[in-house]
């Protein structure tokens, strides 16, 4: 009986132990593989309406034509066969204002960017333009034969073809947003990668190209580095340097700083134990008993 029972533990061990490795194993794999997002219309559409009616209650657009004009541009084409111009239509239903001098860029900040932009409540990135908003973390791609639709088995990866259906949407709506600058701008950049500042990102070569000095008056960098490092990058070393170039070169003014506060004090909630973020917990530790 002991024997028996310690067989069956054994083989369920081992199970577990196989499904583990097959997971660890084939995730990448099969991520690869994904294909249009499920429920992908559902999701566009109820996102425009979200939009227009919490987000931005004043703004007016037919989120159903929207989807019609978007649908158009990617279905019945070969999924590396979508160029920006085929997204030209839907661009023109969803025209937009931005404000200025609120506008906040990044490269490779993602997360922080988001925080960052949240926290402060003074900037708008492209995630929260109508377009951001409606297409933020989806995937998608048509079928070439006629009558197919999406395909929801499989899509191809962004660098395997120029004309992605994803990319192209993004480039022309990075490039719409850059374009639309004015007053002062922020770009995030990250200083514990080597080149921060990539001219093949869509920053350095959309953005970047887009933004027109007599629009902008100030960039305002922020390179901010991971609490444990490593510290690669900063105003004065690697790539940034080359990007403060191309903005010198192109009349922009500009500001630079590796140490905002805000952006530090921002890890320092999701990483406290960092021995950098211990000065500042104990300060804020101080003035707490000081009130009580």
């Amino acid at each position: 009986m002991t024997f028996q029972k310690s067989s069956s533990t054994s083989s369920i061990f081992h199970m577990l132990i196989l499904w583990f490795v097959i997971v660890l194993f084939c995730t990448d794999g099969l991520r690869a593989e994904m294909g249009t997002t499920p429920n992908l219309k559902h999701i566009v559409i109820g996102r425009c309406y979200s939009y227009i009616t919490l987000v931005c209650p004043n703004s007016s657009y037919d989120c159903e034509e929207i989807w019609r004009e978007f649908e158009e541009a990617v279905v019945r084409k070969s999924p590396c066969n979508v160029k920006v111009k085929d997204y030209k239509r839907m661009f023109h239903a969803t025209p937009q204002t931005l404000t200025c001098g609120k506008l906040l860029f990044w490269s490779k900040t993602r997360e922080l960017m988001h925080s960052y932009a949240a926290v402060t409540r003074r900037f708008l990135t492209l995630e929260d333009t109508l377009v951001g908003y409606m297409f933020n973390d989806l995937i998608w791609c048509g079928q070439e034969e006629k009558d197919r639709g999406f395909d929801f088995n499989s899509c191809p990866d962004w660098s395997t073809c120029v004309n992605h259906p994803v990319y192209s949407l993004w480039r022309q709506a990075s490039q719409n947003f850059a374009a639309a600058a004015c007053g002062n701008i922020t770009v995030l950049l990250n200083g514990s990668i080597e080149n921060a500042f990539n001219r093949k990102s869509m920053f350095g070569s959309v953005e970047l190209d887009s933004l027109n000095p007599r629009m902008v008056d100030h960039v305002n960098i922020k390179v901010v580095a991971n609490l444990e490092g490593p510290f690669i990058e900063s105003c004065t070393q690697g790539s940034i340097v080359d990007f403060i170039k191309v903005l010198q070169t192109r009349g922009f003014r500009w500001t630079c700083t590796d140490s905002d506060l805000t952006l530090m004090i921002l890890q320092c909630i999701r990483n406290p134990q960092q021995l950098s973020c211990l000065p500042c917990a104990n300060s804020l530790l101080h003035r707490q008993r000081l009130h009580l």
